[in-house]
C-alpha cells in the first residue's frame, strides 16, 4: 500500500510552542521525535511502497529535514501552495499514485496524532485494506471511551449486516458533526457510533472516481496530472500544482465525499487515540504524577499545593503554589497561562497576534 500523511496544519491551540513554520506536527509536544516521525515510524513496518507527505511550502523545509534519517522507503515532501482543506491534498496524492499505479491502495492519515496500540493500528489498516482494494472507501472508527463534544462521530449501520462480525466493515449510516453532551450521551449508549477519526483507505482510481462524481471542477484540475502520468522533474511538478491550486475551492473530504458516497464503510478500531487538539489533552499522552499534573520538558517541578495543572517548560525550573487546573507553556519568546478549561480558545491568542501585527511571535 502507499501512505499518504496530511502534514499542512497550522496547529494554533499549541501556541506558543507551535508556531507557522513548526506547526504541532513538527515539534515534539512529548519531548521527543516530532508527532509527523511518530506517524511515519508506526508505519514503517507496513512496508509501504511509497510515502507522501502533504504540507505547505512553509513548512516543506523542515518536513524535509526530519525525513532525511528515513532511508528504508521512499517518501516524497509535496508542498501545497497554499491550504485547501483534506479534498484538494487527498485529490493530488491520488493523482500522483494514480498516475503510476491507478489500483493502489493508499492510506491517508494525520500527522498530529497520538497512538498508543501502534500495532492495532497496523492490523486495522491491513484489514481495512481488503474492503478498499474492493473498491470501497473506507475510513476507521475509533471506539469511544466517553461521551465527547470534541470530536465528530460516524453512526454504522451494523443492523444492517448479519454475517458480520464485530470487526466490520459496517456500511455508514451517517456523519455527525461534534454534538452537545446530552448527544454524546446518547451516543454512547447507543453502542454503534464512534468517534471520526480522519484515517482513510481506499484505492486511488475509488476516490478519484468520486471525486469526478461529487467534485468535478476539483477533477478536472486533477486531470493534467493523470495524463501526464506524473511530471517528470520536480519543476514541472510545481508547475501543476500551481496550475491545480489557483482558483480551487477548499472543501474538506469528509463534506465533499465521504457524506455524500454510497460505497463508504466503516471499521472500528481501539487503540488508545487521541488527535492532541489542545494542551488539555495532554494526559491522554503522558501520565499525570499523583496531583493529576503534567510537566514536560522542565528542570523540574516544585509543587505547593497546587494540582491538575499542565506545564511545559523550555528547561527551566517551574514552581506552581496554590493554583489548580491551569495551562503553563514557556518558551524563549512567550509565556502562555491559561485555564485548562478555555485551551481551545488559545487560537483566539494567535488571531488576535495577528490582528495586532504581532508577527513575530506567529
Amino acid at each position: 500500500m502507499y501512505v499518504v500523511i496530511l502534514a499542512g496544519g497550522s496547529g494554533t491551540r499549541f501556541w506558543p510552542l507551535s508556531r507557522v513554520a513548526r506547526p504541532k506536527q513538527l515539534i515534539s509536544i512529548t519531548g521527543d521525535r516530532s508527532m509527523l516521525q511518530r506517524t511515519v515510524e508506526r508505519v514503517l513496518p507496513l512496508q509501504p511502497k511509497r510515502i507522501l507527505i502533504i504540507t505547505n511550502h512553509l513548512q516543506a523545509d523542515e518536513t524535509g529535514r526530519q525525513m532525511r534519517q528515513y532511508d528504508s522507503v521512499a517518501i516524497d515532501v509535496i508542498a501545497e501552495p497554499v491550504g485547501r482543506n483534506t479534498a484538494p491534498a487527498i485529490g493530488l496524492a491520488a493523482a500522483l499514485i494514480a498516475s503510476q499505479d491507478p489500483s493502489g491502495v493508499m492510506v491517508v492519515l494525520p500527522a498530529d496524532h497520538f497512538i498508543k496500540n501502534e500495532q492495532s493500528l497496523r492490523d486495522t489498516l491491513v484489514f481495512a485494506g481488503e474492503s478498499a482494494s474492493k473498491g470501497f472507501l473506507v475510513t476507521l472508527g475509533i471506539m469511544p471511551s466517553r461521551p465527547e463534544t470534541g470530536y465528530g462521530y460516524i453512526e454504522a449501520g451494523m443492523d444492517q449486516l448479519t454475517e458480520a462480525d464485530s470487526r466490520g466493515p459496517f456500511p455508514v449510516a451517517r456523519f455527525v458533526e461534534k454534538p452537545p453532551l446530552a448527544e454524546a450521551v446518547r451516543y454512547l449508549d447507543a453502542g454503534n457510533f464512534f468517534w471520526n477519526s480522519g484515517m482513510f483507505i481506499w484505492r486511488a482510481d475509488t476516490v478519484l472516481d468520486e471525486m469526478k462524481t461529487f467534485l468535478p471542477v476539483l477533477y478536472g484540475k486533477l486531470l493534467p496530472l493523470l495524463s501526464a502520468g506524473g511530471a517528470s522533474d520536480t519543476a514541472a511538478l510545481h508547475a501543476q500544482i500551481g496550475a491545480l491550486y489557483e482558483d480551487i475551492e477548499g472543501i474538506s473530504i469528509d463534506y465533499g465525499i465521504m457524506e455524500k458516497s454510497s460505497k463508504v464503510q466503516m471499521v472500528p478500531v481501539e487503540m488508545g487515540w487521541s488527535d492532541v487538539g489542545s494542551w488539555s489533552a495532554l494526559p491522554e499522552v503522558v501520565e499525570p504524577d499523583i496531583n493529576g499534573t503534567v510537566c514536560i520538558n522542565a528542570a523540574g517541578h516544585m509543587n505547593v499545593d497546587s494540582s491538575d495543572c499542565l506545564i511545559y517548560a523550555d528547561g527551566r525550573m517551574v514552581a506552581t503554589v496554590g493554583v489548580h487546573n491551569i495551562v503553563i507553556v514557556s518558551t524563549p519568546d512567550a509565556i502562555l497561562v491559561c485555564d485548562r478549561e478555555r485551551c481551545q480558545d488559545v487560537k483566539k491568542v494567535v488571531e488576535q497576534l495577528g490582528t495586532a501585527g504581532q508577527t513575530m511571535y506567529l
